[in-house]
C-alpha cells in the first residue's frame, strides 16, 4: 500500500494549501480516494447560491467529479457517500441531485446527517466521497 495526499491542478482548490483534497491510497491494481468534505464554492472560495441546497449540491458534484477524473474514476467509481445538511428539509432537493448523478442500481452507500452550520456562511451542506480508481487497463 502507498498513501499520498493531493490537490489535483485541473481542480481548483479554492482554499489553497489549508488541507488535501483528496488522500489516495494505492493498493493491488487500483486505488481507493478518499474526498475531502468539499462544499458548494466557486474557484475562488466563495459559496455559490448561499441557502440553495440544489446549486450547491451540483456544485459540489462538479468538483467532485473533476477531482476523481484527476485519479482516473468517475461518479461511477463513488463507493459511499456521506453528508452534512444544515436542514434535512432540504434532504429531497439534494435527493433529486443524485438521483440524476447516480444512476446505478443500487446506488452507492450512503450517510446522511444534520449538522448546526458549517463553517462557510451561505453553505447549506458538505459532501464527502470515497471512491474506487479501477485498475489500469
Amino acid at each position: 500500500m502507498r498513501p499520498t495526499l493531493d490537490n489535483p491542478r485541473i481542480v481548483a482548490a479554492p482554499f489553497g494549501d489549508r488541507f488535501a483534497h483528496v488522500a489516495r491510497l494505492d493498493v493491488g491494481g487500483g486505488a481507493l480516494l478518499l474526498l475531502a468534505g468539499q462544499v458548494g464554492v466557486d474557484d475562488d472560495g466563495h459559496v455559490v447560491a448561499p441557502g440553495d441546497v440544489v446549486a450547491q449540491s451540483e456544485r459540489i458534484f462538479e468538483i467532485v467529479g473533476g477531482v476523481l477524473a484527476a485519479h482516473g474514476a468517475s461518479l461511477a467509481d463513488v463507493l459511499h457517500i456521506r453528508s452534512f445538511l444544515t436542514d434535512l428539509d432540504d434532504l429531497p432537493g439534494y435527493a433529486a441531485v443524485r438521483r440524476r448523478l447516480f444512476t446505478a442500481t443500487p446506488p452507492p452507500a450512503s450517510t446522511t446527517v444534520e449538522v448546526s452550520r458549517l463553517f462557510l456562511p451561505g453553505a447549506v451542506i458538505e459532501v464527502e466521497v470515497t471512491a474506487a480508481v479501477p485498475a489500469a487497463r
